[in-house]
Order: structure tokens, then sequence, then C-alpha cells
């Protein structure tokens, strides 16, 4: 029996004559505004310019924009087939947070390196950032009413409309809130890295963006696990499952391979060899 249960917003867009503005896209804007505030913070507390962050995050989110819509028709194509015009809608959601990640990152840190910016550090001043913008973003996902889990009578279940549930649950009233989950994890990780970046000052310049990397990673596994919304399998798994797998099994490698200092690790003289 439900005892309560989190009611899903009636509109996903606020009319001001001409002007439609929606709340998937407004949550994304004021994501990005939050995390770059917070990165220029924690920049100018390290001695930095406050304008080298804001200079970088018009590449690496623009850049990363595109990379996430990239992601997220090239893994669900299907919904794409004969109304591919639709792959430009990005206001009707669909942004794939990986491909997003990947081509955000590798646009601040040219443009980094262009400029003569310590591009790790960078990375470790945005990291916290980072997962704090995804939480806000993700609010988008819950007026649109997409991406929830299993159905679920926990107090906290997610009240889907009828006309937005999938085929085969429209039984179902409540389901898993994983736009919630995500976005609590990723508070958490922003929390945690902050207070790892505070025990650990003499790090290596890029390690805390490891660990936000191998956090999120970490997250996406078990929320990805819970979702139902159709999407693209290989060998029956979803696509973003083995995806965070992959991330998490690459920072694992560097992180095993790399010494306290960041310099990669050396086989001691003493350890035999093996042919």
């Amino acid at each position: 029996m439900v005892l309560s249960a989190i009611p899903s917003p009636s509109q996903n867009a606020l009319e001001l004559g001409p002007l439609t503005i929606r709340a998937y896209g407004l949550a994304i804007g004021l994501g990005v505004i939050v995390g770059v505030v917070i990165a220029q913070r924690r920049w100018a507390a390290r001695g930095g310019d406050p304008s080298d962050i804001s200079g970088l995050a018009v590449w690496a989110v623009t850049v990363g924009v595109v990379g996430a819509r990239a992601y997220h028709v090239l893994t669900d194509y299907q919904r794409f087939e004969g109304r591919w015009l639709d792959a430009f809608k990005v206001w009707e959601g669909g942004l794939g947070i990986p491909g997003g990640l990947l081509a955000g990152v590798v646009a601040g840190v040219l443009v980094a390196r262009r400029r003569d910016l310590p591009a790790a550090e960078l990375l470790d001043v945005a990291a916290p950032a980072i997962p704090i913008a995804q939480a806000i973003g993700r609010l988008g996902n819950w007026f649109n009413q997409e991406l929830f889990g299993r159905p679920t009578d926990l107090p906290w279940g997610l009240r889907i409309d009828a006309s937005r549930r999938p085929d085969g649950y429209l039984n179902d009233a409540t389901f898993h809130p994983t736009f919630l989950y995500e976005a609590l994890w990723n508070l958490a990780l922003a929390g945690a890295l902050v207070l790892y970046g505070r025990r650990r000052p003499d790090g290596p310049p890029g390690r805390i963006f490891a660990l936000y990397v191998a956090g999120y990673a970490a997250g996406r596994l078990w929320v990805e696990a819970l979702r139902i919304d159709e999407a693209s399998l290989i060998a029956g798994v979803r696509v973003n499952i083995w995806v965070s797998a992959a991330a998490g099994a690459v920072l694992a490698v560097w992180w095993l391979i790399h010494r306290r200092d960041g310099s990669p690790a050396a086989l001691d003289d003493s350890t035999p060899s093996t042919s």
C-alpha cells in the first residue's frame, strides 16, 4: 500500500507570450551557472583568476552539450529512425552525460593548454562542481516525467501520469525516482571530493577529478540498473552500464599504476621477474 508519493509536475514548460521556457533547459542552465560559480571560488582560493574558469566553461559547456546529444542519439538511434531532425530538439530531453563529460573535458583541457593553464589542477577544481551541476540538471527529468525506475510502493515512489508510463506498466502508479537517487548520490560525491581535497592537499594533480569519474561511474551502475526506459543493449545489458563499468575499470588501472606523487609505479628491484 502506498502511504505517500512524490508528485510529478503537471507541466514542463512556462509560456510567456510567444516565449516558451522549458524546465529541462532551465534546470541545465541553472546547474551550469552554479557549477561555474563554485569552480570560480575554488580556483580563486588557490590564487587563480576566476575569469579562467568562465573562459574555459564557454568551450567546455558548448562542446559538452553537443557531445551529450550526440551520445544520446547514437546510443538510442532507434528512437530517431525516420525522423532524424528530432535529433536537434534538445529541449525535449535526451542528453547523454557520458558523452557530454568526455567532450567537455577534452575541450576544456585543450583550451587550458592553449592558454598555458594547469589543466590537471583545473580539473580538480571543477571536480566537486560538476556533480552539483548534474544534480540540479536532473530536476529537468522530473519535470519531463522521464528516466524513472522500476515500480515501487516505497513512500518516496514517484507518481507518473498514465500517458508517460512504458508499455507493460500502465497499471503501476509509482516508480523509483532514479533522477532523485542520482542527484543525491552526486551531492554526496561532491561533499566527499571536497573533504578528500582538504585532507589530502598535497595529492597529485588530477586525482580528485579521477575520484569524481570513479564515484560517478559507480553511482550510475546501480541507478541505471533500476531504470526501465527503452535503451540500447549490448549482450542484454544497457549501454550506460557498460560505459560506467569501463570508466571505473580504466580509473582503477590508472590508480594502481600511479604512486602517491602521481608518477608511474616502477617494479621494485628485489621483485623476482617472471617469464
